[in-house]
């Protein structure tokens, strides 16, 4: 009954969250919950000052992930140079699709957003909810960038602003 179940996530290993974007393993800690032994990953997000405790065998079926390699970051960078693909749906049914990219934890649907939500200076102005879904995309973006390039989130912000004012132009 004691046999450990090998965990692909290590302390200190940087984990995407779907809901909640790029995180750090802090421990692996064992609770009892209800009359059960439970392991948990102990997850920090710094940058939203949360921690979450994920059990070690519900991390895969939650979409918890490793970071993305850096092919993917370079195919996420690319897809923000493509041009935005803007359906003519309704904005609240567009809105609810964006949603669900963001929190697919998908690094390419959630640069799908950012693309298609990125508004030039010169453009139209974003509604608020707008805007919301496309600074919440941008930063599980540059969160991710920042921890695969291991550079700080200025850095990989910069990167990634870079891209979408160079598709511009």
């Amino acid at each position: 009954m004691t046999k450990m179940k090998k965990t692909e996530f290590r302390p200190d290993d940087f984990v995407v969250y779907p809901a909640h974007g790029v995180g750090k393993i802090m421990s692996i800690e064992e609770q009892e919950i209800a009359g059960l032994r439970l392991e948990l990953f102990v997850i920090s997000f710094e940058k939203d000052k949360m921690t979450l405790r994920v059990p070690t065998h519900k991390a895969a079926d939650v979409g918890m992930r490793g970071l993305s390699t850096p092919d993917v970051v370079t195919k996420a960078l690319e897809t923000l140079k493509g041009k935005a693909k803007v359906k003519r749906a309704m904005w609240s049914r567009r809105a609810q699709e964006y949603e669900q990219k963001i929190n697919s934890g998908d690094l390419l649907s959630i640069a799908e957003v950012v693309r298609d939500l990125h508004r030039a200076d010169d453009q139209r102005e974003q509604s608020y909810s707008e805007r919301q879904l496309y600074e919440a995309a941008l930063e599980r973006l540059t969160r991710e960038v920042a921890a695969v390039s291991g550079t700080d989130e200025a850095g990989a912000a910069k990167k990634v602003d870079e891209v979408l004012v160079g598709r511009a132009a």
